[in-house]
């Protein structure tokens, strides 16, 4: 029955923690104003973007993030280092999806 009770606890620690490091790391994500964006990475976002339009900004530690919706509705983040380096991107609406949970 303690070795039960040991895992369990356990359990229940260890998906604390897992849950206080993710909400960490999104707490580091903030959204910005563009002006605060530097021109290099607003030029290489623009480039990117092509037809989509950039709706927000974010800023991760030293990197920069566009939310560009597309057309069909649909929003991409891309990623660029502060050079206007793209770093990657990916599809925005599953990040706030999981994010739900």
């Amino acid at each position: 029955m303690k070795k039960w009770n040991l895992l369990v606890a356990g359990l229940i620690g260890t998906s604390l923690s897992i849950a206080a490091v993710a909400q960490a790391a999104k707490e580091k994500e903030q959204e910005i104003k563009a002006a605060d964006v530097p021109a290099a990475v607003q030029k290489a976002a623009e480039t990117e973007a092509k037809s989509g339009k950039i709706v927000r900004w974010e800023k991760e530690g030293n990197d920069y993030e566009a939310v560009v919706e597309k057309k069909n509705g649909k929003q991409v983040g891309i990623k660029f280092s502060a050079e206007g380096k793209v770093l990657s991107k990916h599809n925005e609406s599953k990040e706030h999806q999981e994010q739900k949970y």
